[in-house]
């Protein structure tokens, strides 16, 4: 694993709830991996182990996808796109070992080569973002190269940059004095705000791709292309209806962030009973919190909530950036 992250000057932006954000931000992104996928097969191969259309994947635009096992239960959560001369994926670097192992099972009998990267992942972010990639890559894309590595857009005025530590040191020389840099927090607070998800290794099989909302993010599922694994589960969910849990947002004060894994309780009449899991947080400096969490679906309007380890805390629901009606 690379250290050049340790070797740069990132820290923790600080960030009340009302803070404007930078116009400009570099952000460490050493909280996730960089899987590389090139061969004959590697198409493929990764299309009858994903839930996304990869074949239909244009070179200029980046896709969700999950991961599952056999019973339709989430691995990870990963952001695909075309890299270099095959295709690349990041995703949390606490479960890549074990997410890789399990992608890689049935490889052996196929013509790819999938392996864990060693370039540097960064993020670029704020009001300036789009105008300083286009002016240091020339992109006229959603995911373009670079020097060295490949620049994907995740929304407006965010980028993810996979380049190796030569262009790495480049880019960090060419921003400074333009852009702040910030550590992996920055990235995880635009993706709560953002309501994307990204499964950690307390989360791993743990929730089908629909309790995760990837069934409504662009081209996370899709239900038109062949097989894949986990692919009956998926179905019957969208068909049957049987998928009971979505991810909401929710906020409120705490005195930590809530981690990955933490359970969330919901009230029951006078009692608490746990209600479900939380997906990723954030804790802002005047002790706001912002989580993504799994919870029942069918929630009545007056159900309040809390984390069990702060049980005089309060958590209340807010609006999605996304609507949760699956038009498919």
């Amino acid at each position: 694993m690379t250290t050049w992250y340790q070797r740069q000057p990132f820290s923790r932006l600080p960030l009340t709830s009302s803070s404007p954000m930078p116009s400009l931000s570099l952000v460490s992104l050493d909280h996730l991996s960089l899987v590389t996928a090139v061969g004959d097969d590697t198409m493929s191969y990764l299309q009858g182990q994903l839930t996304c259309d990869l074949i239909s994947m244009e070179k200029g635009k980046s896709t969700l996808a999950a991961h599952c096992d056999a019973k339709g239960k989430v691995w990870s959560v990963l952001r695909l796109f075309h890299h270099a001369d095959g295709i690349a994926y990041v995703q949390s670097a606490s479960l890549s070992g074990a997410q890789l192992t399990e992608l890689k099972k049935y490889a052996v009998f196929s013509k790819t080569t999938i392996e864990a990267s060693e370039l540097v992942l960064l993020g670029l972010m704020g009001e300036n973002a789009d105008s300083t990639i286009e002016r240091m890559f020339s992109a006229t894309a959603e995911v373009t190269p670079t020097q060295s590595g490949t620049a994907v857009k995740i929304e407006a005025n965010r980028w993810l940059l996979a380049v190796n530590e030569a262009e790495a040191d480049d880019i960090l020389s060419q921003l400074s004095g333009e852009a702040e840099l910030a550590d992996s927090s920055l990235w995880t607070l635009a993706d709560l705000r953002a309501a994307l998800p990204l499964l950690h290794e307390n989360n791993i099989s743990e929730f089908i791709p629909q309790a995760l909302n990837l069934q409504v993010i662009g081209d996370a599922i899709s239900f038109k292309k062949g097989c894949y694994t986990g692919q009956e589960t998926v179905a019957r969910a969208k068909y049957r209806g049987i998928n009971k849990r979505a991810a909401f947002l929710l906020t409120g004060e705490a005195s930590t962030a809530p981690q990955p894994g933490d359970t969330i309780e919901r009230s029951v009449g006078e009692n608490w009973r746990s209600g479900g899991a939380v997906l990723s947080g954030y804790r802002f400096d005047d002790g706001k919190v912002l989580a993504l969490a799994v919870l029942p679906n069918n929630l009545d309007d007056d159900s309040q909530f809390r984390p069990a380890n702060e049980p005089d805390c309060r958590l209340e629901i807010i609006q999605l950036p996304y609507s949760l009606e699956d038009n498919d």
